[in-house]
């Protein structure tokens, strides 16, 4: 529950750095999830309901106007919902994945940000603002002590 109270966090509060890279990570991985979904999900998907193809599924509201021969004389009219599921399970797992990204890569700025961790380097502008802190500190608790 934890994961998908952040992930909701990071989708609708998510900041301008967040989402320039959720949008790069994204359309990197477009190839590797639209073959993840269309050659190996929606095949077992597909086998569970008889074989039935989501990508074709529509709903027809006009047929085609076929002439004598055959040939079409206007096209079939419908809704390509089966395209449209697809597209949404492309979304959300390109989501999730930016998500779980943006989480490691959040999470290792964190590390380096705090001072106290010798095993990350701290950015210099972090250290210094860290080392004005304890001196502000230090100064504010020698001016208690001389008031008292």
């Amino acid at each position: 529950m934890k994961l998908f109270k952040e992930f909701k966090e990071f989708a609708v509060k998510g900041n301008m750095m967040d989402m320039a890279i959720g949008i790069i990570i994204g359309a990197s991985f477009n190839k590797v999830i639209d073959v993840l979904v269309k050659k190996i999900l929606l095949p077992p998907l597909s086998l569970l309901t008889d074989g039935v193809n989501f990508q074709n599924k529509k709903i027809i509201l006009k047929e085609a106007v076929l002439d004598d021969s055959g040939n079409v004389l206007t096209d079939v009219v419908a809704i390509g919902y089966g395209a449209l599921g697809e597209a949404l399970l492309d979304f959300m797992i390109i989501g999730f994945t930016v998500f779980i990204v943006v989480k490691f890569l959040n999470r290792l700025k964190n590390r380096a940000q705090d001072t106290k961790d010798e095993t990350v380097v701290t950015p210099k502008d972090i250290e210094l603002l860290s080392k004005l802190t304890d001196l502000m500190e230090e100064q504010n608790k020698l001016l208690k002590t001389k008031q008292l």
